[in-house]
C-alpha cells in the first residue's frame, strides 16, 4: 500500500467514524474464515459495520478524537465494530460470538469513555434502544389503561347481574 492509499483509508476511516457514539475493538485471532464470514454477515444483517483495519492507520483516523482513547488497545490484529444507528448492537453481538467462538476476544471499546472487555459484555446485556423505548411506552400506557378498567368494571357488573337474573327467571 503506498502513501496516497494510506491516507486516503485513514481520511475514509475519519469520515466512517466521525459521526459513531461507540468503536468495538476485537482480537480475532485464531477464528476460521466461516467463522469471520459468519461474523461478517450477522453485523451486517443488523446495520452494523465490521472491520479489520491496519493499527497505525486506525491511529491516524482517530487522532484528536474522543476515540482516541482506545489507542493503547491498538496492538496485535485489530478487528473494529460500530453501528450509527444503535450503540449496543455491536456489544451484543461480539460478546454473543465471543461466547460463541472463543478465540475471539474482545480487547474494549469506546463508548461515553474507554470501556475494558468484561465492561462490553455488561454492556450487551443492557436492554437497546428499542427495547427501552417499548418498556416506557408500555409504563406509560399502563396507568390509563388501568383507569379505563376500573370505570368499565362497575358497568360490568351490574350487566352480569342484570343477565344472571335474567336467566334465572326465564329458567
Amino acid at each position: 500500500m503506498n502513501r496516497t492509499q494510506k491516507e486516503q483509508s485513514v481520511e475514509s476511516l475519519r469520515q466512517e467514524l466521525g459521526g459513531v457514539e461507540a468503536l468495538y475493538l476485537a482480537d480475532y485471532r485464531g477464528l476460521t474464515v466461516e467463522q469471520v464470514n459468519e461474523l461478517r454477515s450477522a453485523f451486517k444483517a443488523k446495520g452494523c459495520s465490521y472491520a479489520v483495519v491496519k493499527n497505525t492507520l486506525l491511529k491516524r483516523a482517530i487522532e484528536g478524537t474522543p476515540l482516541e482513547e482506545v489507542s493503547p488497545l491498538l496492538e496485535g490484529p485489530t478487528a473494529i465494530a460500530y453501528s450509527a444507528e444503535d450503540p449496543l448492537v455491536p456489544a451484543k453481538l461480539l460478546a454473543k460470538f465471543a461466547k460463541s467462538f472463543a478465540p475471539l476476544e474482545i480487547k474494549g471499546a469506546f463508548f461515553e469513555g474507554f470501556r475494558s472487555g468484561p465492561d462490553v459484555v455488561a454492556l450487551s446485556k443492557m436492554p437497546g434502544k428499542d427495547e427501552l423505548r417499548s418498556t416506557v411506552l408500555a409504563t406509560m400506557l399502563a396507568v390509563p389503561q388501568g383507569l379505563l378498567r376500573l370505570f368499565l368494571a362497575a358497568p360490568q357488573r351490574l350487566l352480569l347481574v342484570l343477565m344472571a337474573r335474567q336467566r334465572e327467571l326465564e329458567g
